[in-house]
This record gives structure tokens, sequence and C-alpha cells, in this order.
């Protein structure tokens, strides 16, 4: 229960392994869906099919026997809408409430389902009236795809962010720690499109929220909203969050592994107030991105191969790209036994990236490292914490 007349009507999936096929969440997932009851009733969003059966089943007591007049779709992802047609059918009083960006991807999920009559669409600034509720839409196109809206209950004060405000796990193993899995959901699903979610939270400010009702993860209000803001403030605009160093190796046999690992260790005793060390082979991607972006300064440091660099380190540097990475600064350690490939190759990989700045100077070992590569390693640290 949100408030009085808002109900919550969403469901948890603990059996899901990798949201989206590629992150994992060892916390589940949930897949939030509400209702308003008033005296003409919305169903705001539906679930993952994978959880059809029980999202029904909540609908259903929610409704307590009465007819839905609206459902509104938020976004068009399948987590949650994969029930719209099913809604269609079993409430045949029930009007489609989308942008019309949604509405051309109808025919996309719902071969053969005949819409006509059956969609109200709607844009920024407009408003559904549900008797004492009144939803205001508020356009977030990107916010993560581009048919995204978003509506504001401008009775209880409620924004329902769609994407926005999400985070990975199931809300039965919710905990204080909000920030955690938020910032990894961020950063790996919405975090190309800063820009986009910079307007969102001017938008935002100009409106009364008292609470924040995402499609994954927990209903935010007082000092978590406040918070969540703040950090979707700082997370939008490619600024670090916290003070520190992350070091992201690609080892194949175990001296680069010891070459970032000594790195780190001359940064601590210089004084680097945090440093992570993470090897991308045995990682989580997603949380190495999470760093990436949380951090001021990032290492690379990799093995040459195929007189390119080590495939993980790639991945690494390629998820940066596609994910807006900008105003950091770059180390690069490298490593080859015969003609070292791996330092060009990311040096090449930075460039591309938006206001980013490499450290110089670049290390380069060979195989593994040795006394004379201490003081290469000791200039590169005082580079970097300086």
């Amino acid at each position: 229960m949100i408030s009085d007349t808002i109900k919550y009507i969403g469901v948890d999936d603990l059996d899901i392994d990798l949201f989206e096929s590629q992150y994992v969440v060892p916390e589940g997932m949930s897949y939030n869906s509400y209702l308003i009851d008033d005296e003409k009733i919305a169903v705001l969003d539906t679930a993952d099919r994978r959880k059809g059966e029980e999202w029904k089943a909540n609908l259903t007591a929610a409704l307590n026997g009465r007819q839905p007049d609206y459902l509104v779709v938020h976004h068009m992802e399948p987590d949650h809408s994969a029930l719209i047609a099913w809604m269609l059918e079993t409430y045949p009083g029930v009007q489609l409430v989308c942008s019309v960006q949604a509405v051309k991807m109808l025919s996309n999920f719902f071969e053969g389902v005949d819409f006509t009559g059956r969609v109200m669409t709607v844009k920024e600034g407009d408003t559904l009236a549900l008797g004492k509720h009144t939803l205001q839409f508020i356009g977030a196109a990107m916010i993560h795809w581009p048919e995204v809206i978003m509506s504001y209950d401008t009775t209880d004060k409620v924004l329902f962010s769609a994407d926005g405000f999400g985070k990975f796990g199931a809300l039965v193993h919710e905990t204080d720690d909000w920030a955690c899995e938020a910032r990894r959901y961020y950063f790996n699903i919405c975090g190309k499109y800063g820009s986009q979610v910079q307007m969102v939270v001017k938008k935002m400010a100009a409106l009364d929220v008292q609470a924040i009702c995402p499609l994954h993860g927990p209903m935010l209000k007082g000092e978590a909203l406040t918070e969540a803001v703040r950090l979707y403030d700082i997370w939008s605009k490619y600024e670090p969050e916290s003070e520190g160093i992350l070091i992201a190796y690609a080892s194949i046999h175990g001296g680069t592994a010891k070459a970032a690992e000594r790195l780190g260790e001359i940064l601590r005793a210089k004084g680097a107030p945090k440093v992570v060390v993470s090897d991308l082979s045995r990682s989580d991607m997603a949380e190495v991105i999470e760093d990436a972006f949380r951090y001021p300064t990032v290492v690379v440091a990799a093995s040459s191969y195929d007189a390119g660099v080590f495939p993980v380190m790639h991945d690494f540097l390629y998820h940066l790209q596609i994910k807006n990475y900008q105003k950091r600064k770059f180390g690069i350690i490298e490593n080859g036994s015969w003609a070292p490939t791996a330092g060009k190759t990311m040096r090449t990989m930075i460039e591309a990236l938006k206001d980013c700045e490499i450290v110089e100077p670049m290390v380069t070992i060979r195989s593994r490292m040795k006394t004379t590569d201490e003081p290469l390693l000791e200039q590169l640290a005082e580079a970097l914490v300086q």
C-alpha cells in the first residue's frame, strides 16, 4: 500500500539469474506495478511474463470485483508490458494510456492484437483525471527507451518514474543501502543518457514530489528520496561521486595482475583515499563499470594479445564507450613478452572518450614485473595522486 488509494500490485522474481540476459542479480528483481483506486481505476504498468500469474492474482485482489478503466504504460520493455494484451482481452472497457512512441511499438510485441479505439496517447503536460486523483504526464524519452513517460499524481504527490530511480534486487531482500545496487543499475542501464536524465531531474524540481515509485526497487520517501535525487544529479552529470582510484586489470598468466596489485600498494602508501583493484576476467563487469563511474581516476592494466589487447580489457573499454563515459583521468600499464601492443590499443580507445585525460608515464612491463619497473610505477602513482 502506497497510500489509502494507491496500491502496490507488483511482484518479486527470485528465480531470475541474469536481468536483461547480462546483469547478475543474486538478490532477484522486482517488477513494480501500481493501482490507483478512485472513481476511475488506473492500473500503472503490468509485469514480466515470468511472473504473470502472480501479477494477475495481485491485480484481481486489488480490484475487488471492480473493472479497471485505464492501463497506463510508462515503458514498453517486456518486463513491464508483457500483459498488455491480456489486460485488453480480460477487461474490454479498459483504455490503454501511453506515448505516441509507445503506440508504434505495440505491434512489435503483440502481433495480431487489434488496438483500434483502445489507445489514448499522452504527452508532456497532459493530464488524466481519475476523480480525487489526477495524473500529470512527464516526457522522459531515452530514460532507457524513447517511448518512456513518467506520471505525477497531483493528489498524493507521487512520481511514477518508470525505470528512473530503479535498482537491482527483489523487494523481499530490500536493505537500507539503496545506492549500491541503484548505482550499478543506473550506470549500466541508464548511464548513456545523462543529458536526458538531467532534463527529468530539472522537471522534478518544479514539482512537490513526496514519493517516487519506480518500476524496479523500493518506493523512495523522505531522506531516501532526497539522497536518490542528489545522486542522480551527480551521476547524470558524469561527475565523480567519491574520491578514489579504480585499477582494472586483464592478466593472462599473472604478470599483469602483480603489476596492478603493486601499483595499488604504492598508491595507498602515497595516501590515495580509496583504491579498488578489479580482475576483469573474474569480476562482475557491471560492478567494475559502476566503480569506473564512481571514482575520478581509472588505471587500466592489460596484457597484449593478438597484436591488440586482452579481450576482457577491450570489452571493459568498449562498455565505457557505449555508456558515454567522460570527465575522468586514466593511467595505463601494458604487458608484452615480445611486442607490447596493449598500451597503444587502450590509448586509442581512451582517446575516443569525451574529456578524458591520460596521465603519463605509461608503464610497460615485459612478462613479469621487475625491480627496474618500480621507479616508473612510482612515477605513475605520484602523477595519479597529485
